[in-house]
């Protein structure tokens, strides 16, 4: 993502935050990951219903916005795991030590 401002990535780190503090409560990482996503698309579709007047004009567009979303989402996945494939072992360490840490080791 070019010219992102870095307050983007800020939100971003803070949702992520709060995916890894459900982990160390022992929620597994599928489980937090599924609930982010729900969280998503549901925020998504409030989103998208706020610009609009009525149900049947969002109707109308529905199809068009979903394919945005995934559009938008898929690039963003491809980029991060472009980034974790080209970093993979110093991300994979950093979050060894991580669970480590937040488990008293």
């Amino acid at each position: 993502m070019s010219e992102v401002p870095k307050e983007f990535f800020d939100r971003a780190d803070e949702f992520i935050k709060i995916a890894n503090q459900h982990m160390q409560q022992g929620v597994e990482a599928g489980q937090v990951s599924a609930a982010f996503m729900y969280g998503l698309a549901r925020y998504s579709a409030w989103f998208t219903a706020s610009g609009w007047t009525n149900g049947q004009d969002m109707a109308k567009a529905r199809d068009e916005t979903v394919e945005f979303f995934v559009n938008e989402y898929r690039r963003m996945l491809e980029l991060n795991m472009d980034d974790y494939i080209q970093n993979f072992d110093t991300y994979v360490e950093a979050s060894q030590q991580l669970g480590a840490a937040s488990k008293g080791a």
